[in-house]
């Protein structure tokens, strides 16, 4: 199965041309850039239209109006074969697939978060979620900005691919002996589209 990784596009989507093929594509949060439900369901509609075998994404920081949303309300705009994933996974082929959103809001600063970390199943195959773990792509500014309960949560149950993006001058890829990490943020630091996609095998 080949996968399609991309992130941070912040209502970019359409200059988005000529994309590999593949049999999923993913896309780990910050679809838009102010957060509207216009600029989500724009993105969603982009998304549900690609020709893509089977679509997953997850909410990030600058997706506001997904915050706290019940993700069967965003499925029903969704078209087959398309997966909005909310501290929830989907299995495709047998290969599984969890996604986790990342908001600037109480239940990622409370109980609650620990709570979504433990939920995270130990056979996932493909973790998804906006924010890096910690010291792992993550360098911006002169300070790591990963969180050492996701890195931690990921050497216990070892995914074969995490995937994330957030910090977008962290664009890139680091191996280690299970899982192999990738920071797919498609706009650089200045927000100017400059990188490409991660095409990976699993």
């Amino acid at each position: 199965m080949r996968l399609l990784h991309l992130s941070d596009t912040h209502n970019r989507h359409h200059e988005l041309v000529n994309l590999p093929p593949a049999d999923v594509i993913i896309h780990s949060g910050d679809v838009s850039m102010a957060g509207t439900p216009k600029e989500v369901m724009d993105f969603i509609e982009w998304f549900g239209g690609l020709d893509y075998k089977y679509r997953i994404f997850i909410a990030g920081n600058h997706d506001f109006c997904l915050a706290g949303k019940d993700p069967r309300r965003i499925r029903k705009f969704l078209p087959e074969n398309c997966f909005y994933l909310y501290a929830s996974g989907v299995e495709l082929e047998s290969v599984k697939f969890w996604g986790i959103p990342y908001f600037m809001s109480d239940e990622f600063i409370t109980k609650k978060y620990f709570a979504v970390l433990d939920a995270i199943p130990s056979d996932t195959d493909v973790l998804i979620t906006h924010h890096p773990p910690y010291e792992i792509l993550d360098f911006s500014g002169n300070i790591h900005s990963g969180c050492l309960d996701l890195l931690q949560k990921i050497l216990e149950i070892k995914p074969k691919y995490h995937l994330f993006g957030h910090i977008h001058d962290a664009y890139g890829i680091k191996n280690s002996k299970h899982t192999s990490f990738i920071n797919a943020a498609i706009l650089n630091e200045n927000y100017t589209l400059k990188n490409e996609p991660a095409l990976l095998k699993i």
